[in-house]
């Protein structure tokens, strides 16, 4: 992945919970400026310890980056504090669509101002920017937070993390519970961020169908570890993807118990 300058470098990062569990084994990953990269794999492959092993939010929950480096824009960041990283460009959308509860939809939307300093025109015209993206929510912006739908709620968590003016975005798995129509919808608003905002895109999704129709490139975590990676047109048609991940099953498929044995099977981890 080398046609552009990576924004985002991720080398061989390992990182540990309660200095005694191994969850990332050496993660390598890059992202390049104004692209849309996928990260890809089961619940409890790693994806989300990625992320915040990204945005420095692995300390609330006793994790800790025990080796390699996270470079953003050529420069170390892992020691950064996750405040210092969003005035560097970077916020984590996190998994669960977490809304202020008690707030209206509009008052969740200006906390995602909260670190800006180029004044309240600048966060005024942004708040209409996001409106015009998530048109829903200018109807619902004085409804609370807690009373409107999940999607609504998604796009609130979305429209909160643009108000920060992002350069880049790490979205955890925004299609969870959502229904497929919505999670469409949702999916098309932030390639129009990436196209229009020039918001490049860390995106950790267990929908591998869905975000290979999106991504530019993707990354598969398995156990920790990425197994495969490689443009989103190449991962659709390798066959193992197609197998595991879309539910493709190739003409040798016998039984479920082929599916139940599967990792003795998939080629990468030959």
């Amino acid at each position: 992945m080398t046609e552009k300058a990576a924004l985002l470098d991720v080398n061989n990062v390992e990182v540990i919970y309660d200095h005694v569990i191994l969850v990332l084994k050496g993660v390598s990953l890059q992202v390049p400026e104004g692209r849309i990269v996928a990260l890809l794999g089961a619940n409890g492959a790693g994806k989300t310890t990625t992320l915040k092993a990204i945005s420095n939010l692995l300390g609330a929950e006793r994790g800790d980056v025990t080796k390699g480096s996270i470079l953003y824009d050529g420069e170390r960041v892992d020691k950064l504090t996750p405040n210092d990283l969003v005035k560097r460009g970077v916020i984590q959308v996190m998994e669960g669509r977490h809304c202020f509860e008690h707030l209206t939809v509009e008052e969740n939307l200006m906390t995602g101002s909260y670190t800006r300093t180029d004044g309240r025109a600048a966060v005024s015209k942004d708040l209409e920017l996001v409106y015009g993206y998530f048109p829903r929510l200018k109807e619902r912006r004085k409804a609370l937070a807690g009373y409107i739908s999940g999607g609504e709620q998604q796009m609130t968590a979305i429209g909160r993390a643009l108000m920060s003016r992002p350069s880049m975005m790490l979205l955890d798995e925004p299609s969870m519970g959502l229904a497929p129509q919505l999670v469409e919808e949702i999916f098309e608003i932030v390639k129009r961020l990436n196209a229009e905002q020039k918001v490049s895109v860390l995106l950790a999704e267990q929908n591998t169908n869905m975000a290979l129709r999106y991504a530019d490139y993707g990354y598969i975590l398995e156990n920790g570890r990425v197994v495969l990676d490689g443009d989103a047109a190449t991962l659709r048609e390798n066959e193992d993807v197609k197998e595991f991940y879309l539910g493709v099953a190739g003409e040798d498929r016998q039984s479920f118990r082929d599916v139940k044995h599967y990792k003795r099977r998939k080629r990468w981890l030959a």
